[in-house]
């Protein structure tokens, strides 16, 4: 049973950390002082080597316990790699600006900056291999029939399903479902080989029996009244105890969970725009890459209004009332590319309408003037838009903006894309085959970008556009 050795496993844990913290910190004094680093920095020898190591009596608690406080000894099996380097990553840097507060309080002006820069790197490579180590040892020892873990299930729901397929799908995590208890589902019935072996009320005799690591309370919906006697029991009785919620058929997805002052409120669904940091420097890179774009583009669009004004009677752009951030409606700016009554002809054009959904686009529109033919196939007509970028009614990345009358049919799951600022550009855009998918294709691009926008993210797409520019790409 793991929880008979986890308390050995934790300690000895503990143990070889503060080994490799000592180890970390004692290499890079020696790499500082006795090597050929060791003349770079004027008056950092005047420390006996004796107060250098005396400082390890601080550093090594001072990193263990960081090492809690970052959750580094919480259990890892589900965990991926790249988080745990994240989080040896974001202790060892809280220990630094620890240690520098430290020496400042104690007036020690004196101590190498080289030497703790190493010291940062170091500790943070040996840890990362350690903890591999121990990773890939626990794998294979899981994979020889060691270190498992048994777990209960407690109802059967959607979500015990979805918990199965994600244990069987990864066995390296060590987990091994025993069974689900259900009141509704008859016993014997299998789930990809979990079987129901009785009823909800049975878990009051087989907790005692001590088999157990852990019990993973899936019920339905509908059984949510039996949940606090459940986690009476299960508290009790000392086994570790996971709530596993039955809400994927109300909740979209990418739901998130914070703490109000004790009170944990899940949010139903993440939008990585929401948060004030991610937006200020999404504004920033609008705002500069706008500038930049006009700076660039001032000549083509100074040829290109040239073209509209003597090739075609009418205005050179094309104001257009369109839907944006929370539908607020705003005025985009385009090369006009089609005959002054284009509106007024739409509604007998609506017939040869090639797109689904409330989508209006015609091949060969027989409205296009013959330079708006070479201004959309090159997205030329786009570019007053970054005024509109500079204006704050767009982003640089973003969802298309609808029309009235299209964002009017939109069904609750397309009004998201409505809930960031409409942009120049987004994945769909760049798609090599984008005039040949559906809508229903385009609003899941457009949601791919909503759920997982980044400023890396929107730097590729703002280098990748030109590019579709200049292969004449566009609509």
């Amino acid at each position: 049973m793991i929880k008979d050795n986890q308390k050995y496993f934790n300690r000895l844990h503990l143990l070889v950390d503060a080994l490799v913290v000592a180890v970390a910190y004692l290499f890079a004094w020696y790499i500082k002082f006795c090597t050929i680093f060791a003349d770079t920095e004027p008056g950092a020898g005047a420390l006996d080597a004796g107060i250098y190591f005396g400082y390890l009596y601080f550093v090594v608690p001072e990193y263990l316990i960081l090492y809690y406080f970052f959750n580094m000894y919480a259990p890892k099996r589900a965990t991926r790699r790249k988080y745990e380097l994240e989080g040896i990553i974001k202790a060892n840097a809280a220990g630094i600006a620890v240690f520098i507060v430290f020496l400042y309080m104690v007036k020690q002006e004196h101590f190498s900056r080289f030497m703790m820069g190493a010291f940062f790197l170091l500790n943070v490579t040996f840890t990362a291999i350690f903890r591999t180590v121990i990773r890939n040892l626990l794998l294979y020892f899981r994979k020889k029939g060691y270190n498992l873990k048994y777990i209960l299930l407690i109802g059967y729901s959607r979500a015990a399903e979805e918990y199965i397929t994600r244990i069987n799908a990864n066995p390296q995590w060590g987990y091994v479902v025993r069974g689900i208890l259900d009141d509704r589902v008859p016993s014997g019935t299998i789930y990809k080989g979990v079987k129901v072996v009785g009823r909800i009320e049975n878990i009051r005799y087989i907790l005692p029996e001590n088999k157990l690591d852990e019990i993973a309370i899936t019920l339905a919906l509908k059984d949510y009244d039996h949940l606090e006697y459940i986690v009476d029991l299960c508290e009790k009785s000392g086994v570790h105890t996971k709530f596993i919620p039955d809400y994927n058929s109300l909740v979209p997805s990418h739901p998130y969970t914070e703490d109000l002052m004790g009170l944990p409120v899940i949010n139903i669904r993440y939008v990585p725009l929401t948060n004030t940091l991610n937006w200020a420097s999404k504004r920033a890179v609008d705002i500069a890459g706008a500038f930049l774009g006009i700076l660039i583009s001032s000549p083509v669009m100074l040829l290109a209004a040239l073209a509209v004004r003597l090739t075609s009677r009418g205005p050179v752009i094309f104001k257009q009332e369109r839907v944006g951030l929370h539908n607020k409606t705003f005025k985009m700016y385009k090369f006009r590319t089609m005959a002054v009554d284009a509106e007024q002809r739409r509604a007998e054009l609506a017939a040869f309408n090639e797109m689904d959904g409330p989508v209006f686009k015609i091949r060969n529109d027989p409205r296009i003037t013959r330079i708006g033919k070479f201004l959309r196939r090159s997205s030329l007509d786009e570019l007053p838009q970054l005024f509109n970028v500079l204006r704050g009614d767009m982003s640089m990345i973003g969802p298309r903006p609808p029309l009235p009358c299209e964002a009017a049919e939109y069904t609750d799951y397309q009004s998201l894309r409505l809930i960031v600022k409409p942009g120049l550009t987004c994945l769909w855009q760049v798609r090599a085959d984008r005039n040949a998918v559906s809508f229903a294709e385009w609003v899941e691009d457009d949601m791919e970008y909503i759920l997982n926008a980044s400023l890396w993210g929107d730097v590729k797409l703002m280098l990748k556009t030109p590019f579709v520019m200049l292969r004449g790409e566009g609509s």
